[in-house]
């Protein structure tokens, strides 16, 4: 059925909230008034071949018909000063700073200044196709623009200044091409008579890398592209080298006669604080949270770790479609009851009854997820599950069926587009996913949950979140009770958060992991828990919440890995943390010594199933087998899929961790030459790197006890939980996980064996 899911279109202000605890939703609609709901999902996958969609509606506070605005969204990332009457120029003055343009347009893109477009005052240095310009505020409302007729070259770096004498009306321009390799630098200078009278004070804020518009502080004009390093104002007419040559360091002594202002962006690179070193801590705010820890004039190649030379990274990226806020005005606030049970959950939202849909006659219904978490200190069950939180928002409106030139190619199918893949291409406001890139080319390695949405919500691509209430529908069909937890709550309160479970539960693709997760896991684990992993692609990537930008996840690429971008040389550090990214096993954690398995291919063509192994024999793993023959085919069926083996694989590996002791229950049959390595498994192109050839593309199941009482099961495929539903819920995918379960949650420990003590 055909339903119109982007008519409301919301976020929360918080993805996890404890029962008895308080979320406000944030939405927006042209719609004058929608009717409000709450329900708890069982399964989220409206696909009609499995369970469907399945939900409870909850009695709540929030129920009703609320009134409804139209919130807009202003991406675009600036530094901002808010307060700054220190920068209003009075006689001579100056200002510069270093830039490297990615993506120069028609448009002009401001670098710094205090200018307002509501009344055309202020001045504003910038650059567009007549290159380097400065913009002043003259009499009557008219700007006055001296330019240097020279535009701009893309990526290279660019000392940049003005200075202007109002007394004179002289102003200078100096257009700067640093020397880079065996280029020379090449160095532009213009003079200019203008006299006034001017108006010079915008009355507003101080603006990098973008110019104001009017007295809001949350709407900007003409963003900049590219990095920014080292912006200062002077209160004299410096001449550019002289201008260029004020670099102060913070706390080194006397700063230069008449510096009104200097930012230097190495210092504070994990805040989201630009710190001015001058006597007037003129500090701006980061808004839309640009890219900090990125190289700048002064990298050498040295030192690849922002923390060890911060004067290397004194750069921040600028992108037009930044966003980490949209901003929003609460439309609802919802006091969660504290008898609620934990789990996935969702504000409805339709049209009010008594409205009617003529235009198409096509149902109107929206969700906006959220996650209810167990009240502090008061576990209901003895299992929880985990919800991966951070990978959903690494892949939150993903945009590569969209943009991705290989992506048809890559999946070796038609490709189908969806009405959400239509409303994003209409609607790039909204920002993409972590494997997209930016208007100007480079990576995206932000993603925040404070803005809506597409594909982490009911009936979207049936991915990640709605593959993961497979597991769930089938929990609630085989009554056994759970807690949910997200990753967040392993972030920030490490394994405390898993401590009263018996057993947890990670899900179909647990794929971003912080390092707090991961120790989180490690400590439940080794403490006697137990953990079964039901996905694949696990604990891949390092990645971390942003400890000044909590709502947003910072994901970097490398150079290696199954990526859709490489991070510049030199910033593969975490701007938030500061701990190296990239994938877990290049940080000597890989995913195989925490559940024994690890990535080792993706699959593009067709499925494959799961058949037993010697390794079943072993009396230690009799209760997994427990009613599923030698030769069986387990799992060669599923949802969409088809089989329980399919999208990616993971498989054991002693070399990277796996433990000796480790059980490999059943490995994969049936892949074939769409099933391919990832990157890293491989060193040199060879003939027979695919499923049909390549005995390394597989999947594994593997089981495997841990200290004191504890165990490890992973499934080594994305695709096993689709598998679960199949024929009613009675298959063998369904009887070897209920295997599983059973025996993990019981009280009798583990026992490790003696190769293993």
């Amino acid at each position: 059925m055909i339903v119109e899911t982007n008519r409301f279109l919301g976020y929360p202000g918080r993805l996890s909230v404890p029962a008895g605890g308080r979320i406000a939703f944030h939405l927006s609609s042209a719609e004058a008034a929608a009717a409000v709901s709450v329900v708890r999902f069982r399964c989220a996958d409206s696909d009609a071949t499995g369970p469907g969609l399945k939900y409870t509606v909850l009695p709540s506070t929030i129920d009703g018909v609320h009134p409804f605005a139209d919130q807009p969204i202003h991406p675009g990332s600036a530094a901002i000063v808010e307060r700054c009457p220190q920068l209003a120029p009075i006689g001579a003055w100056s200002l510069g700073c270093y830039a490297w343009p990615t993506r120069l347009t028609d448009a002009p893109q401001a670098l710094i200044g205090r200018w307002s477009d509501a009344t055309s005052t202020g001045y504003l240095l910038e650059v567009g196709p007549a290159g380097l310009a400065l913009r002043l505020g003259g009499a009557g409302g008219t700007a006055i623009i001296v330019a240097t007729g020279v535009p701009l070259e893309e990526r290279a770096w660019y000392w940049l200044s003005a200075a202007f004498d109002p007394a004179s009306g002289r102003i200078t321009l100096s257009q700067h091409r640093l020397a880079e390799g065996t280029r020379p630098a090449a160095e532009i200078e213009r003079s200019f008579e203008r006299p006034g009278p001017w108006a010079l004070d915008s009355g507003g804020a101080f603006v990098i890398a973008a110019r104001g518009v009017d007295d809001r502080l949350d709407r900007f004009a003409g963003h900049f592209d590219g990095k920014i390093e080292a912006p200062r104002v002077m209160a004299a007419a410096f001449g550019p080298a002289e201008l260029q040559a004020c670099t102060p360091r913070p706390r080194s002594g006397s700063l230069a006669d008449g510096l009104a202002a200097f930012w230097d962006f190495s210092v504070g690179i994990d805040t989201v604080t630009a710190v001015d070193l001058s006597a007037n801590r003129l500090d701006a705010r980061l808004h839309q949270l640009p890219r900090r820890a990125a190289t700048g004039v002064a990298w050498t190649g040295a030192v690849h770790d922002w923390r060890l030379a911060p004067a290397e990274y004194g750069a921040i990226h600028f992108h037009t479609d930044d966003l980490y806020d949209c901003g929003w005005r609460p439309t609802v606030t919802l006091d969660v009851p504290e008898d609620w049970r934990s789990g996935f959950y969702a504000v409805r939202i339709r049209l009010p009854a008594d409205a009617a849909n003529p235009a198409t006659d096509v149902p109107v219904e929206s969700f906006v997820p959220f996650f209810v978490t167990p009240a502090p200190g008061k576990p209901r069950a003895k299992l929880a599950i985990v919800a991966s939180v951070a990978t959903y928002l690494a892949y939150a409106n993903s945009a590569l069926r969209l943009y991705h030139v290989h992506f048809q190619g890559l999946t070796e199918h038609v490709l189908q587009l969806t009405m959400d893949d239509l409303y994003l291409q209409e609607h790039p406001e909204l920002a993409q996913s972590t494997y997209d890139t930016h208007i100007d080319g480079s990576g995206r390695c932000y993603s925040s949950y404070l803005r809506p949405i597409l594909n982490m919500r009911p009936r979207a691509n049936p991915f990640n979140l709605v593959t993961d209430t497979h597991f769930t529908d089938w929990l609630d069909e085989n009554g056994i009770d759970y807690d949910l937890v997200t990753d967040v709550e392993l972030d920030r309160e490490g394994v405390a958060a898993l401590a009263p479970y018996r057993a947890v539960c990670t899900l179909s693709h647990p794929e971003y992991y912080s390092l707090a997760m991961m120790n989180a896991l490690m400590a439940y684990q080794n403490g006697g828990g137990r953990h079964v992993c039901l996905g694949a692609n696990s604990f891949y990537w390092r990645c971390a919440f942003h400890p000044a930008a909590p709502a947003a996840l910072e994901v970097r690429r490398g150079m290696a890995g199954t990526r859709t971008w490489e991070s510049q040389p030199g910033e593969v550090h975490l701007a938030g943390t500061g701990e190296p990214a990239a994938l877990w096993r290049h940080s000597g954690f890989a995913p195989q010594k925490l559940i024994g398995v690890g990535f080792s291919a993706m699959l593009y063509d067709r499925p494959g199933h799961f058949v037993r192994t010697p390794g079943s024999d072993d009396p230690r793993a009799a209760f997994i087998v427990e009613g599923i023959a030698h030769g069986e085919r387990i799992g060669d069926f599923g949802v969409r899929i088809g089989g329980a083996v399919g999208i990616e694989i993971d498989r054991l590996d002693h070399d990277l961790g796996t433990p000796p002791h480790a059980l490999m229950i059943a490995t994969s049959h049936g892949l074939g030459p769409g099933a391919l390595p990832t990157p890293e498994e491989f060193r040199t192109m060879v003939h027979g790197l695919d499923g049909e050839q390549n005995a390394l593309v597989r999947a594994d199941m593997v089981f495997f006890e841990t200290a004191n009482g504890g165990a490890a099961f992973a499934t080594g495929s994305i695709s096993y939980v689709l598998s679960l539903s199949h024929e009613g819920y009675e298959n063998n995918v369904s009887r070897l996980t209920r295997n599983v379960l059973d025996r993990f949650l019981d009280e009798e420990p583990f026992v490790l064996p003696e190769t293993a003590a």
